[in-house]
């Protein structure tokens, strides 16, 4: 049985796993995360535990001791320049997020194929990988949640407030959450549009994370929704070796 943990800036997730099969997924709040021994830890075994962090040390010292009585360490992995089919043009590999890196390994092994591999969390990320591997790059942008909370905090009147995604919005709250969902679908269709013109015409987008859903109902690309992308990289880097 392995272990694969995912740790963001808003939710951690986990999965546990034998022989290609899920047999528990769970998640909290980060900010809950001194809790992880009572929901991992307890009274389990696993061959190996791997991790993609991006919360921070104090969410790594949890995520330890939460695995300490498991009989294995945990393995916090790193952006590498090459792994499991999947090669880098950062050009420093290792600055790209760890969750980034294992969102693509995992969606080259889900889906072989040219894609774009969407992470819609607090941070929205957009990533080009090419049919044989190749990540050409992409962009972050700030997710919808953000969007809104940046028009909260610096501007006078246009607190949070409800609202719903509407072609042609009629009042404040709408505007507000119909332009953040609008421009976080534009960046989106922007990459699929550059990917088009440097020739990848058969195009598959891969999303994942909170916000994935009502971001895949505003596009008008081939899109597919996996739950747990980056459980799934981490999953591929133990079960193929690499």
């Amino acid at each position: 049985m392995i272990l694969v943990i995912d740790a963001g800036n808003t939710r951690i997730k986990w999965g546990a796993r034998e022989a290609g099969t899920w047999h528990e997924v769970g998640a909290c709040a980060t900010a809950d995360s001194a809790t992880l021994a009572s929901v991992i830890g307890a009274g389990r075994r696993y061959g190996r535990v791997l991790v993609a962090n991006v919360a921070g040390p104090n969410v790594r010292a949890d995520i330890e001791r939460g695995v300490a009585g498991t009989g294995c360490a945990a393995e916090f992995i790193v952006s590498r320049g090459a792994q499991c089919g999947v090669r880098s043009s950062y050009d420093e590999p290792g600055q790209l997020g760890c969750d980034r890196w294992s969102a693509l390994v995992g969606a080259h092994h889900l889906f072989p194929g040219a894609c774009l591999v969407v992470g819609a969390g607090t941070a929205l990320t957009v990533d080009a990988l090419t049919e044989d591997g190749l990540f050409l790059g992409g962009i972050i942008v700030p997710g919808m949640e953000l969007m809104r909370r940046a028009l909260d905090e610096h501007t006078a009147g246009l607190a949070l407030r409800p609202g719903e995604v509407r072609f042609f919005p009629a009042n404040t709250g709408d505007a507000i959450v119909s332009g953040a969902a609008q421009a976080c679908a534009g960046a989106v269709e922007r990459m699929a549009t550059f990917m088009r013109e440097s020739g990848h015409e058969s195009l598959r987008v891969i999303m994942s994370g909170g916000g994935a859903g009502q971001l895949r109902n505003l596009l008008a690309l081939d899109t597919v929704v996996v739950e747990n992308l980056v459980l799934e990289g981490l999953a591929a880097m133990v079960e193929e070796g690499c």
